[in-house]
């Protein structure tokens, strides 16, 4: 086959109309091989002639979109040295836009003999058994799209699973029911505008493979957090069965986005792959180059570093590999118009030699870029290795997912003591956490549940978890929930224990909507959806993670709509900046912390063991920042109360200067409300058990 030299960048499938330039990276191979394939699977190899640094290439005349292809690396093999070069194991690109097929699980896929992972290269052939990388041209009409740049301090963020969402949604139509074509249709897009989301999350959709082990027990990698190629979408979520058009589903769906004015997020795995360790398949980047894509044991190379709990981690030391994924976000903003990353196990990014560098190279080059740096970056900011937990360190450009927050909300709620000072801080933003380095509330990503965990409605009805369905004997996922005093453990028709349960599920939401900082919901929250226990199915994929429409709870989804609503309305509740100081002699008050007896809280109250109540004053007249067109924000003003104790109990409403007279915004004890007869002050109101209360100040 006729080749011309071609180019070294952009690396992958590149095509230009008359044919294709084919560019991948590999330090250590001697040669390589581009092997193509036609509709029968028969495979003809060009060697790659052109050697520029790293980067080997040609151009292809005639190849265009729908080309199926993959490498061969002829190279050496010392796994003591960290080399595992295997010709016989076809490889898929790095780069490949889309991917056809899944894995055939079995020896060829393994670079050794399997039992003998210190014995000689196996060579028997993968070609047949792996996944094909497929050449995509980039043309799609995007027409007026436009992204929505939602301020951050304006967002409400909405994590959720591209299958899972619309798998079970009566109003899209079966054959696009849990596809990217799904998500996009009307009924699923009325559901998030009806709700106020201005974003979504989408749990990843990067190609993945499932894992064998799963797969022996009929299970699968259903949450996807097992990346095998950073620039293909999942073909799996696509309703059309041809490759190269999966791509243009995906951009479908972010156009259908964006013109209903939603953004969409990505949770991105660039720190690890599906490879694994020493004892995993060779897919892609273990024979490319071994040592340089990942981090190995320094004094024992043929074993990987593993700060991810997967096996392996990605070698952020190389610069082929921060090439790698500063294309890849590249590409997902500029060709798929994505607005922003959540980055999974973030801290694992981060990691220079052993600890977690602020100023890392990766915090670097994404800062420097022009593209990428402007767009929403969410850090996970932890990894399971030594010093991984880094929350309140991530540079200013990141915002970060709050585990502080959840935890501290979930224990005030559940009558934690000592957790009062704890939640006070969380509701107030996070200052210790975000306040010293330059950035606002607005980068305290706030939520109480997400696809890791208890859903909402099994946060407040399970005391254990119940993830027998993993076949891990109940072994896995988070080891307790603590007693959140909700009486029968799962399902019960006791109407105290329903009313109890509901109740702290309203607590929940409203603490996680109306505290400053960006909120986040899990999909399905708003539903009711239960997982009957299961706080870890990341591998079940059926109804039991798939949101339940038919049975929805439809004044839990009222009360969110409301919620986000009132969010919305009022930005006292999603401020710019942080408060100043409380105290009138320095100016306006902008916020104040009283004691259910009306008198301001003092240093000893904050470290009361037993104290479970306390109520907060939101100057709408103090709100520092003006907003987007230079006028100066005022607001309604509010008196948050909160009772996390197992009793009712009796708060007396303040007086001057924080108000003269009150009206019931919302009762978690009931439900969002109007209620027209105001309280002035002095005036006692009784809290329900375990109950929230938001007064609006009279104007």
């Amino acid at each position: 086959m006729n080749t011309w030299p071609g180019q070294p960048l952009p690396l992958g499938a590149t095509f230009d109309g008359l044919g294709t330039c084919f560019s991948v990276a590999s330090d250590v191979a001697e040669s390589v091989e581009l092997c193509l394939f036609d509709e029968r699977g028969r495979e003809t190899r060009v060697p790659l002639r052109e050697r520029s640094g790293a980067y080997w290439h040609a151009y292809v005349p005639g190849v265009e979109p729908g080309q199926r292809y993959g490498y061969r690396v002829h190279g050496p093999w010392d796994p003591a040295r960290g080399v595992r070069c295997n010709d016989a194991k076809l490889l898929l690109d790095p780069y490949a836009r889309a991917l056809d097929g899944e894995p055939r699980w079995g020896q060829a896929l393994f670079p050794y003999t399997l039992g003998d992972p210190d014995g000689p290269p196996n060579r028997e052939d993968s070609a047949a058994a792996l996944p094909k990388s497929v050449v995509v041209s980039s043309l799609f009409d995007w027409g007026d799209d436009r992204p929505p740049r939602t301020p951050l301090h304006e967002t409400v963020l909405y994590e959720l699973h591209v299958r899972g969402f619309t798998k079970r949604h009566p109003g899209v139509p079966a054959e696009l029911r849990g596809t990217y074509a799904g998500l996009a249709h009307p009924a699923a897009v009325e559901h998030l505008q009806s709700l106020g989301i201005t974003a979504v999350e989408l749990m990843p959709i990067h190609a993945f493979v499932h894992d064998p082990h799963l797969l022996e027990r009929g299970l699968r990698n259903y949450w996807g957090y097992n990346t095998i190629g950073f620039f293909a979408p999942h073909a799996a979520y696509a309703s059309v069965a041809r490759p190269h058009q999966v791509v243009h589903e995906f951009k479908q769906l972010v156009k259908s986005l964006h013109a209903a004015g939603i953004e969409v997020i990505l949770d991105v795995v660039y720190n690890h792959t599906a490879e694994g360790n020493h004892l995993g398949p060779m897919l892609a980047f273990k024979g490319l180059d071994n040592a340089g894509y990942y981090r190995l044991v320094d004094e024992d190379p043929r074993y990987y570093m593993d700060y991810t709990g997967t096996g392996n981690t990605l070698n952020m030391r190389n610069p082929n590999v921060l090439q790698l994924i500063m294309d890849s976000l590249r590409y997902w903003v500029l060709d798929m118009h994505v607005d922003g990353f959540r980055f999974d196990l973030a801290a694992a990014l981060a990691r220079e030699l052993h600890d977690v560098d602020r100023l890392s190279a990766f915090f670097d080059v994404i800062q420097q870029d022009p593209f990428v740096s402007r767009v929403k970056l969410i850090a996970e900011p932890w990894d399971i290795g030594q010093g991984g937990y880094q929350i309140g360190n991530f540079p200013p450009l990141w915002s970060e997912w709050n585990g502080k927050f959840r935890d501290a909300v979930r224990d005030y709620w559940r009558g934690q003591s000592g957790s009062l000072g704890d939640v006070a801080c969380r509701i107030a933003g996070s200052s210790d956490l975000y306040g010293t380095s330059g950035r606002r509330p607005h980068a305290s990503i706030n939520f109480v549940t997400a696809h890791d965990g208890f859903t909402l409605r099994d946060l407040v009805s399970y005391d254990q978890k119940h993830n027998e369905a993993n076949s891990e004997d109940n072994r896995d996922g988070e080891t307790h929930n603590r007693s959140w005093n909700c009486g029968a453990e799962g399902p019960t028709d006791d109407p105290e224990i329903l009313r109890l349960r509901a109740r702290q599920a309203r607590n929940l939401l409203v603490t996680a909507l109306l505290a400053q900082g960006t909120p986040m919901l899990l999909a399905g929250d708003e539903l009711g959806r239960t997982q009957a226990g299961n706080n870890n199915a990341y591998c079940v994929d059926g109804p039991v993670t798939w949101l339940d429409w038919r049975h929805a709870d439809a004044e839990l989804v009222e009360f969110v709509r409301g919620l986000v609503e009132l969010r919305r309305t009022h930005p006292v509740f999603r401020r710019r900046g942080w408060f100043g100081d409380t105290r009138a002699e320095f100016g306006p008050v902008e916020i104040a912390w009283f004691r259910p007896d009306g008198a301001e809280m003092s240093e000893p109250d904050w470290h009361a063991e037993a104290a479970g109540a306390l109520a907060v004053f939101l100057n709408g007249d103090a709100i520092p920042y003006p907003n987007a067109r230079g006028e100066r924000v005022t607001d309604a003003s509010f008196y948050w109360l909160l009772n996390a104790e197992p009793r009712p109990v009796v708060f007396t409403l303040p007086g001057a200067p924080f108000g003269t007279a009150w009206l019931v915004e919302l009762d978690t004890e009931g439900a969002l409300l109007a209620d027209s007869s105001a309280r002035g002050p002095g005036a006692k109101l009784e809290l329900a058990p375990r109950s929230t209360v938001l007064l609006r100040r009279e104007a």
